[in-house]
């Protein structure tokens, strides 16, 4: 039985940070607690658990606008945070895990700014069949959380910038997204900000779980703990070398000849590479393979590895071609 109730709002907007105070808040939360922590990203696309993030995210175009690209614990599809929207978390034990009264704090609190919001399937909330909130879940065995995002005034222009990359001949064995009718609450009632959704999703709280919500005590939180996880959630390890095996092809053809290179990437790591061309430089072209084989699938990484590729004087138009082919923005895939 819930006898505490707890509110922590996060003065941070990078991912890493505010996915490592989420997981730290999980490890500590009491036996009878339920926090309600609220926190924004800046520019953000996370992923879920088992998402690839090359699947999922144009790396590229995100890295090349300043933006952060981060993996939560949970599953579920990939979203685009910025500013415009507001991110929750319910934690709590495992036996005190109820996620229809979860779900009723932020009905209520949407209902009571004159929206009428409604749960649909699983884990949406919408206004008029347009999702404003998708909600993910996560539990290690012990302790449990229910998160989710709430679209106030979201770039919504930014969604295609940055997700479901197209491409046709990567094949993923990862969990794709699903993507879904959208609408920032801001349609509906043009006065509403992110302070003023905060506030009813406090007052809110307290109504459904019966009790006053008090602010966390910041004594409660190990920050030496907060940084170790910042650590871990802004790791390549933690965001690109899950064990997702998943292939993909690079083509073009220049004024040399026609090349292919085929990929075979697990954990971020190139497995194996293929090179198929009708460029008279065999030479050359027989040893790109070997150089790329065993870098991590960024376009740093196949890029340097290219250009120690020796080259002579007829090859060199051939490697700065294939490397432009490969990173044309020289960020990540």
């Amino acid at each position: 039985m819930i006898t505490n109730i707890q509110y922590i709002i996060s003065n941070h907007t990078n991912p890493y940070q505010n996915l490592a105070l989420e997981e730290h808040l999980l490890k500590t939360v009491g036996e009878e607690e339920c926090i309600l922590y609220l926190w924004q990203n800046e520019k953000t696309v996370v992923i879920g658990k088992n998402q690839n993030p090359w699947k999922e995210c144009k790396i590229a175009e995100l890295k090349k606008d300043g933006g952060k690209l981060v993996r939560r614990l949970s599953g579920g599809g990939a979203v685009f945070h910025d500013l415009g929207n507001l991110n929750f978390t319910f934690l709590v034990r495992k036996n005190n895990y109820d996620v229809e009264k979860q779900l009723e704090v932020i009905l209520r609190a949407v209902n009571r700014l004159g929206i009428l919001a409604k749960k649909s399937g699983r884990n949406d909330i919408t206004v008029e069949g347009r999702k404003f909130s998708g909600n993910a879940f996560y539990s290690d065995g012990i302790h449990s959380y229910h998160h989710g995002t709430i679209l106030i005034n979201v770039d919504m222009s930014r969604l295609s910038d940055y997700l479901n990359v197209a491409k046709d001949k990567l094949k993923s064995k990862g969990v794709d997204s699903v993507r879904s009718r959208v609408v920032n609450l801001q349609e509906y009632r043009p006065d509403l900000n992110i302070d003023i959704m905060k506030e009813e999703l406090v007052n809110a709280l307290g109504e459904v779980y019966g009790r006053k919500p008090e602010p966390r005590k910041p004594i409660l939180i190990d920050t030496k703990e907060v940084d170790k996880l910042t650590i871990k959630f802004s790791s390549w390890e933690w965001i690109y070398g899950r064990k997702l095996t998943f292939s993909n092809c690079f083509e073009h053809r220049f004024p040399w000849g026609n090349i292919e290179l085929q990929f075979c990437v697990s954990a971020g790591v190139i497995e194996t590479c293929t090179v198929y061309s009708d460029s008279l430089n065999t030479d050359f072209i027989e040893l790109i393979a070997a150089y790329l084989k065993g870098c991590h699938f960024t376009a740093d990484a196949m890029v340097h590895a290219l250009q120690e590729v020796p080259v002579e004087e007829e090859t060199s138009r051939l490697q700065k071609d294939i490397i432009t082919m490969i990173s044309p923005t020289k960020a990540d895939l």
